[in-house]
């Protein structure tokens, strides 16, 4: 009992807190429960009943039905029992005696209010996790509140999210009350209540924008076939079309670059390569070096890897600053790739040539083939299947054993003639660096001579 209105008190709490009545229900009879307890004993059977047509909760205490009562705490006698609880009660039976709450005082209600503020805090704690649980995958709003230990506190509404130092983008800077958008990556139960872990360096993030930025996405004409991401630097996204008539790259990239270019300004101008997806692993490929040009590509299907050849201006374009386009590459196809110039794709198809030579009638042509075969070095030759040389016209077994060991020879050869190279260019280049210091010493000494002239 807590008072005369406490059904309506149990309604309305349940109607503002939007919890279950059978909850609140549930709290009030264990504080009264643990509040009996406390007065009455520790060891006492007690049970707490919320009686609907009173409001109130009734507290019953069991005792044993016996003979001779030799403990009044837990038992009560038969005739008693009979007489004032149960006609037909037998030795051995239990009867529930109601106690007397209304002496429980101030004591019961404070300690029945804060199992209540309890459970109240427990169910908003369990909404809150259900509903972010079911927000995982999406990307929220919320405000920065505060930092610790490296971590950003952001305030969602009704909870808080952590955005942990290793889901932030590089060179990205907040104070407190800035709006900042992320991705929910996880949402984990623990006993402070919900921790929503949220992130702005994720792939998912850069996808997730897209998906809200073309409608071709929400409706499935468009997919994001593959994403690669270097968090505040650069990203690549291969995307296909399930219609024909929509452009999957023009849908992405929005009249004039309206749409690409929203999800570049919420990424703080992170650079963004939109690419067409392909069944075909070459076009896939060279599709995802873009901007760069490809003259030509070598596939490797047993190692999973590409030898592309791009013409010599393309080079530092196709490798990219650091070798970040190629590293995207890589990460958006699956392939293994390597990037090798037109001129030194003609050196190597010399070398490649030499070696060939050594069977009669052999040369350019077969070395050719060799290279479409995926050979791209000396050593790649000296080490490849006898199989595939006599594969190749007028070439046999002795041959290809003559090929591979002229192979060996000239891949010394080469290495030391790169060695020599090497080490010219360093001597040139340590003398370059103490021509300069030379000339202003010779200068310094002239200027007296000038001024001292007649």
């Amino acid at each position: 009992m807590l008072g005369p209105n406490l059904k309506r008190e149990i309604d309305q709490i349940a109607k503002d807190k939007g919890i279950d009545v059978g909850e609140i229900i549930a709290a009030l009879e264990e504080a009264m429960k643990q509040a009996a307890r406390k007065r009455h004993g520790q060891e006492k059977e007690i049970e707490a009943r919320y009686n609907d047509e009173l409001g109130e909760i009734e507290l019953f205490e069991f005792l044993e039905v016996v003979e001779d009562v030799t403990d009044r705490g837990s038992q009560i006698g038969l005739d008693v029992a009979r007489a004032e609880y149960d006609p037909e009660a037998e030795v051995g039976d239990e009867i529930g005696v109601k106690l007397d709450t209304s002496d429980f005082g101030r004591i019961l209600a404070q300690a029945a209010k804060q199992v209540i503020i309890q459970r109240i805090r427990d169910a908003e704690r369990d909404q809150t996790y259900d509903e972010y649980r079911d927000r995982q995958g999406e990307i929220v709003n919320g405000i920065v509140r505060r930092f610790e230990k490296g971590a950003i506190i952001v305030d969602l509404g009704r909870a808080e999210a952590i955005l942990p130092p290793k889901e932030q983008v590089p060179r990205e800077s907040y104070r407190p009350g800035d709006r900042i958008r992320a991705y929910v990556r996880e949402v984990n139960r623990i006993s402070k209540g919900p921790q929503i872990v949220v992130s702005r360096a994720c792939i998912e993030m850069l996808t997730n924008l897209f998906a809200q930025e073309v409608p071709e996405m929400y409706e499935r004409i468009v997919n994001i076939e593959s994403a690669a991401r270097e968090p505040g630097g650069r990203s690549k996204v291969a995307v296909s079309s399930r219609d024909g008539d929509v452009d999957p790259v023009g849908a992405c990239v929005g009249m004039k670059g309206s749409r690409v270019q929203a999800v570049v300004q919420e990424l703080r101008g992170e650079r963004i390569d939109i690419v067409p997806w392909s069944p075909d692993p070459a076009r896939y490929v060279c599709s995802a070096l873009s901007p760069a040009l490809v003259s030509k590509v070598i596939i490797d299907e047993d190692t999973n890897s590409m030898d592309v050849i791009v013409p010599d201006d393309q080079l530092s374009l196709a490798i990219g600053r650091r070798g970040q386009n190629v590293r995207l590459a890589v990460q958006l196809t699956g392939w293994k790739i390597d990037i090798k110039s037109e001129s030194k794709m003609k050196e190597v198809a010399q070398w490649l040539s030499r070696a060939v030579s050594a069977v009669e009638s052999c040369g350019d042509p077969e070395a050719d083939l060799l290279l479409q075969q995926g050979i791209t070095s000396l050593e790649d030759l000296a080490e490849c299947a006898t199989d595939l040389l006599t594969s190749l016209p007028g070439i046999d077994e002795s041959g290809a054993l003559a090929i591979k060991e002229k192979a060996v020879a000239l891949a010394v050869e080469k290495r030391e003639e790169e060695e020599r190279a090497r080490v010219e260019a360093e001597a040139a280049a340590e003398a370059a660096a103490n021509e300069p210091a030379v000339a202003d010493s010779a200068s310094e000494e002239a200027v007296p001579m000038e001024g001292g002239g007649e």
